[in-house]
Order: C-alpha cells, then sequence, then structure tokens
C-alpha cells in the first residue's frame, strides 16, 4: 500500500495549477471548510442509504449512489431541480450517452451545515486556482463500492477525465477490504503518481483538463467489505449536456 504524499494546505491552489492536483489531509480538509472534523463525520451514516446503482454495463451489482446538482456563486450553494446525470461518451467510453437518472441525495443530509460549508469551500479553492468568479456547475456523488460480486471496480470506465472543470475525490470509508489504490497521471505526458487513500476526509483535488485519474479495483478481506467515496465536480458554464437539452 502507498503511502499518500499530502500537499500543504496553503501550497493547494498552487499545486493545482502547476502539478494538476492536490491531495489533503483530513485535518486540512476540515480546517478548509471551517467546521469540526466530527462535523463532517456526521456526514457519514448517509452513505448507509445509498440505492443500487442500476445502469452499470458490465452487469455489476457492486455499486450504489446518491446524486444530486447544485450551482455555487462565492460562498452560496443553491440545490437545482432533480436531473439526470451525463457525460458524453468522449470522456466516459463505458456509460457515457446515458441520461442516468439516480436518487437524490437525502434532504437530511444536504441541510446539514458541513455538506455546503465543505462543497463552498471546494469550491472556492477551485475559484482560486482558476481565477474563476462566475457561478459553478456543482454535481455531489455519494458511491459505495462494493464486494458483493467479489469485486467491485470504482472506475469501471479506466482511466479518465470527467468533462469538467475539477473533481474532487473524498474518502468516507474502506472496510473489509484490499486495493482500491489512486492513481493520477499526466493527460499528456508520462508522470503519473499512485497511492492508497485510507483516513476518511482524505481530499483529492483534480484539475481534469491536464490529468486522468482511476481507481483500482476491491477485494474482499471480510465480509460486506465495501469503499466509500464522495465525488464532486465542478464546472463552469452548465451542467454537461445542459447546452444540447436547452
Amino acid at each position: 500500500m502507498t503511502t499518500p504524499l499530502y500537499t500543504p494546505l496553503a501550497a493547494a491552489a498552487a499545486a493545482l495549477r502547476q502539478d494538476g492536483y492536490a491531495l489533503l489531509q483530513p485535518q486540512d480538509v476540515a480546517a478548509l471548510a471551517d467546521v469540526p472534523l466530527a462535523a463532517l463525520n456526521a456526514l457519514i451514516p448517509s452513505w448507509d442509504t445509498l440505492e443500487l446503482d442500476n445502469y452499470l454495463k458490465d452487469g455489476g451489482r457492486y455499486r450504489r449512489r446518491r446524486h444530486s446538482c447544485f450551482v455555487q456563486t462565492g460562498q452560496q450553494l443553491s440545490q437545482t431541480a432533480h436531473r439526470a446525470h451525463w457525460q458524453p461518451l468522449e470522456y466516459n467510453a463505458l456509460h457515457g450517452g446515458m441520461h442516468r437518472l439516480f436518487e437524490p441525495v437525502l434532504p437530511a443530509t444536504v441541510a446539514q451545515p458541513a455538506w455546503a460549508a465543505l462543497i463552498t469551500a471546494i469550491g472556492q479553492l477551485c475559484s482560486a486556482a482558476r481565477g474563476h468568479s462566475a457561478p459553478w456547475y456543482v454535481e455531489a456523488h455519494q458511491f459505495r463500492i462494493d464486494t458483493t460480486d467479489g469485486i467491485g471496480r470504482p472506475t469501471p470506465e479506466g482511466a479518465h477525465r470527467d468533462g469538467v472543470d475539477f473533481v474532487a475525490v473524498l474518502l468516507i470509508a474502506r472496510d473489509g477490504i484490499k486495493g482500491g489504490e489512486t492513481r493520477v497521471f499526466e493527460a499528456d505526458g508520462p508522470n503519473g503518481k499512485r497511492f492508497t487513500m485510507t483516513e476518511p476526509w482524505t481530499l483529492l483535488l483534480l484539475d481534469d483538463a491536464t490529468v486522468i485519474h482511476e481507481s483500482t479495483p476491491i477485494q474482499p478481506l471480510a465480509a460486506h467489505g465495501h469503499r466509500d467515496t464522495l465525488v464532486l465536480t465542478w464546472r463552469a458554464g452548465a451542467f454537461q449536456g445542459q447546452e444540447t437539452s436547452t
């Protein structure tokens, strides 16, 4: 298991600009959001409420999720009407081109102060890295990858970009598994990093234009093994698919 090399919080925006990614340790994520770690931990039980992802083209039943959309302007976060998740085939060769309508993030989850504090704080870090002050179109995905099928695939589409400006992957839990190594590669170069996130609220923040990413499959070490993550994306201008559907 490869140990992560963390980015100092004060250097996160510069790391995003220079390297295409920043990796923050949990206490720095709490400091960034200006909430105690206990407030973030209060969100964790909601991962036990996720619904089965019925869109997996590999026929797997190893992924559960919820999905909701928001618009961020500065420190303000507004939830939109529930909408389908859509990606073009060029960014997701496995599930692109499909309007996938998932169950929304529970209202009780969104209502917790730590939810908006976390999303807006990371979004402002993205703004600092990009010098962008217009609204961000944010998608939030709660994921549980389990070992129901003997193996679970966090990124069944393989190494990829998401077609947005920034992607955040926050580890929520690892329970009874091995694997799940995170890999980040230059989109147009030979260099890459690999490490395993093990601590809840570890944050990997990616500049989606300059790097591609993936997580390796997980295998069980115990019954009901699973890996939980919160994946957030920020995109300027509109949600993906909104330009062509409106």
